[in-house]
């Protein structure tokens, strides 16, 4: 029998969010209805409200996320009632050419739950990415539920549903950053500080930070730099290649997702270095570099999705590193609010004074 509960609800571009009733379906085949406990305040869901993801309005915003699964459908094995879980957007599908060639973080036809939740009227929701999670319950697909340890708290579990492991998962996965490397970091925001954390996971001996920020500087030096540039008083290229004996730093970080800071990255990595974009940049921005330079540098130019993250992988290796204290995911929490607060915590998030608003249910 469906269930109404409370949700935020973006129903226009730019418009301010509302708290709507949200009717929620049994979940069908390959479905679970999970009940949210925590949920952050992502940029993503910014890009939303908006309107720089699409125009599909209204969204159901939220995505990062933990709670219990409270039903499933028919055919779900992966989870059952009382779970657990972390919620993700890209559910693997297992049979795409990505997946049969064994490299799932790349699937080619990721999935989330076939049913739409709706407004009273019967108005179709757009969940964002696929999930829809500032709401007391959600609909998403099984495959979008990864279990963890269920001892670690729910505002901590959740972040790494988005930011928090798109940053690390920049660092470990797609810049493959190794023992010794140095390592650049532009923008440190909630992602940018999970890159520098994954990197000093990962055995960098040099980790910079690179912000316009002295506040975000800061808090970078406590999640784990060891340099920090403030780029509006600073060359951030010279800057980083100064401290790389001249060279530039052997991975590069670009977590903003603008032209601008994306050309800093490119030329302040050392030949044959790797640059990784995860930075999230809108659909008109462009790019002009010289195509001799990209030739002449040599290294690898990637793009990051997701922190090219397997979840069944990721999220319960992480979630243990956290329990044994050898990582502080906590320390990305700078405050927990309610349903009603979500427009007021993008106004902080413009300000910059926050690393992450977990909103608690």
């Amino acid at each position: 029998m469906a269930q109404q509960v409370r949700g935020v609800v973006a129903p226009g571009k730019n418009e301010p969010v509302r708290i709507e009733t949200v009717v929620v379906p049994d979940p069908g085949p390959g479905e679970a209805v999970v009940k949210v406990q925590a949920c952050g305040v992502c940029h993503t869901d910014l890009h939303y409200k908006q309107g720089g993801i699409n125009d599909d309005f209204p969204f159901l915003l939220g995505h990062e996320a933990a709670g219990v699964v409270e039903s499933v459908g028919d055919g779900v094995t992966e989870v059952a009632p009382g779970d657990f879980v972390v919620l993700n957007w890209r559910a693997v599908c297992g049979q795409c050419r990505a997946c049969l060639r064994g490299r799932p973080w790349y699937c080619f036809d990721t999935h989330n739950a076939r049913q739409k939740m709706t407004l009273l009227d019967g108005t179709e929701l757009t969940p964002a990415l696929g999930i829809g999670a500032f709401a007391e319950k959600t609909l998403v697909a099984a495959g979008q539920c990864t279990k963890v340890d269920p001892e670690v708290s729910p505002e901590v579990a959740g972040l790494l549903g988005c930011g928090v492991m798109a940053g690390i998962g920049a660092a470990l996965n797609t810049g493959n950053v190794g023992r010794g490397d140095s390592v650049a970091v532009i923008g440190c925001g909630g992602v940018g500080d999970a890159a520098v954390l994954g990197a000093r996971l990962a055995g960098a001996a040099k980790v910079i930070a690179v912000d316009v920020d002295g506040k975000k500087l800061a808090k970078a030096a406590e999640i784990g730099a060891t340099h920090t540039v403030d780029s509006s008083s600073q060359d951030p290229v010279e800057a980083i290649r100064s401290l790389t004996g001249g060279f530039g730093a052997d991975v590069v970080i670009e977590a903003v997702g603008r032209p601008e800071t994306y050309e800093q990255a490119f030329y302040a990595r050392d030949l044959a270095g790797t640059v990784v974009l995860v930075g999230v940049p809108t659909p008109e921005m462009r790019i002009d570099l010289s195509l001799l330079d990209v030739f002449g540098r040599g290294g690898a130019l990637k793009s990051s999705w997701y922190g090219d993250c397997l979840p069944s992988r990721d999220f319960p290796m992480l979630i243990d590193l956290h329990r044994q204290g050898r990582i502080d995911l906590g320390a990305f929490v700078t405050e927990t609010i309610g349903l009603d607060d979500v427009e007021a915590a993008f106004g902080r998030m413009h300000e910059g004074g926050v690393l992450r608003s977990v909103v608690m249910l």
